[in-house]
């Protein structure tokens, strides 16, 4: 993923190795880490046991919210793709316990079908 990419906000998949070493100390026993995307600094993370959402805050990104979401909890989502004067791109996600949706944005399509499908292969096994 280029520089200008990461900036325009596109979704890019990136090696799991990369990013094993920062997570282990958050995996279950028996969890691996089996796709990440990288959306500027934050990352989504497909485990073989849940989704993680990790938003990168601050200047420097040192401060690290990590959102946990088993896939079992996911009773939707939703992938919207830009359009002629919406030119960002949206995906939505529903979960058993809350009314409103997570909803993450792409400026670009950037890789947004990956992610949903993706979403899809853990969710509907």
């Amino acid at each position: 993923m280029g520089i200008l990419s990461g900036l325009l906000g596109n979704a890019a998949e990136i090696d799991v190795a990369d990013v094993e070493q920062e997570l282990t100390s958050i995996l279950a026993d028996g969890e691996k880490l089996e796709q990440v995307f990288k959306i500027i600094r934050d990352l989504i993370v497909f485990t073989n046991k849940r989704l993680i959402f990790i938003d990168k805050q601050g200047l420097t990104g040192s401060k690290k919210e990590y959102m946990s979401v088993p896939y079992r909890s996911v009773v939707r989502f939703a992938a919207e793709t830009k359009g002629h004067f919406d030119l960002e791109s949206d995906l939505k996600i529903w979960l058993s316990s809350t009314e409103q949706p997570i909803s993450k944005t792409f400026n670009k399509d950037g890789n947004i079908m990956a992610v949903q499908k993706a979403l899809a292969s853990y969710v509907c096994r």
